[in-house]
C-alpha cells in the first residue's frame, strides 16, 4: 500500500518553529493609516503653537486641572497621590520596568522578532521624542504650582509620549495572539487609557500644558502603530494562510 503524503503547506520546518505566533495582527494598512493621522496631529498642534493660536486654549487647560488637585485641601489629598501615581507609570524607572518585561515575555515565548522590533522602537521613540523637545525648545508653564519634579523642555511631554508607545506598542502586540475580537479589543483599549490617564496627569500636577500631553499621546500612539506595521510584514509570518487581521 503506497502511503501518502500529507500536503506541504501543513507543516512548518523546525528551523521556522516558533512556540506562539501572533495569528491577528492589526492590518499593516490600517495601521500605517492610524500612525499617518497621530504625527499628522502631532505637526498640527505643532505649527498652532508657532502662530500661538492654541495660548488660551492651554491657559484654560491648565488652570481647571490645578482646582481638581489641589494640595491644600485634606479632602484632594488622596487624589494627588493617586495621580503621582498614575504620572509614575510614564517616568522613565516604571516604563522601562514594563517594557522589560514585555520583551523578556516575548522572548519566552518565542517571539524574538517582536522583542528585537519592539525593544528598537522603545528606544528610537525616546530618540525622537527627545530631538522634539530640543527642536521646539517651549518652556513649561507657569502659570500654576508643580506638583512634582519636572525639568527641560515641555513640548511634546515625553511622560505621554513614552506612556503611549511602551503601552500601546506592547498591548498590539500581545492582543494580536488572541482569536476572540473582544479580547483583543479590551487589551488595546486598556492600553489606550492606561496612556491617556498618563498624559492628563501631567497637565493635572502643572508642568504641562494640554497641548503638550495631547501631541506626546499622539506622537507615541502614532510610533506604537508603525511598529506594529513593521511587525506585519506578510514575509515575516510563517503561517500566511491562516493568518487572519482586524
Amino acid at each position: 500500500m503506497t502511503k501518502l503524503s500529507p500536503p506541504a503547506d501543513k507543516y512548518l520546518p523546525s528551523d521556522r518553529y516558533r512556540s506562539v505566533e501572533p495569528c491577528y495582527p492589526i492590518a499593516r494598512r490600517t495601521a500605517l493609516l492610524m500612525a499617518t493621522a497621530c504625527w499628522l496631529g502631532v505637526i498640527a498642534i505643532a505649527i498652532l503653537l508657532a502662530r500661538g493660536a492654541l495660548a488660551d486654549f492651554d491657559n484654560w487647560g491648565l488652570l481647571s486641572s490645578s482646582r481638581i488637585v489641589r494640595p491644600d485641601t485634606a479632602e484632594s489629598y488622596w487624589l494627588l497621590e493617586a495621580v503621582r501615581d498614575v504620572t509614575a507609570l510614564g517616568g522613565v524607572l516604571l516604563r522601562n520596568l514594563f517594557a522589560l518585561a514585555a520583551v523578556i515575555a516575548m522572548t519566552l515565548i518565542g517571539l524574538r522578532r517582536e522583542a528585537l522590533v519592539y525593544s528598537a522602537s522603545v528606544i528610537a521613540g525616546w530618540l525622537a521624542n527627545t530631538g522634539m523637545k530640543l527642536l521646539v525648545g517651549r518652556d513649561r508653564p507657569q502659570l500654576v504650582p508643580y506638583l512634582t519634579d519636572a525639568g527641560g523642555p515641555s513640548f511634546p511631554s515625553g511622560h505621554s509620549f513614552s506612556a503611549a508607545l511602551v503601552y500601546i506598542g506592547m498591548a498590539l502586540i500581545f492582543a494580536a495572539m488572541s482569536d476572540r475580537r473582544v479580547v483583543r479589543y479590551a487589551i488595546i483599549g486598556a492600553a489606550i487609557v492606561l496612556s491617556a490617564l498618563v498624559a492628563w496627569s501631567r497637565v493635572l500636577l502643572g508642568v504641562h500644558f494640554p497641548s503638550d500631553a495631547i501631541a506626546g499621546w499622539l506622537g507615541g500612539a502614532g510610533w506604537a502603530c508603525l511598529t506594529a506595521a513593521l511587525l506585519n510584514s506578510p514575509a515575516a509570518r510563517p503561517y500566511p494562510g491562516d493568518a487572519r487581521q482586524y
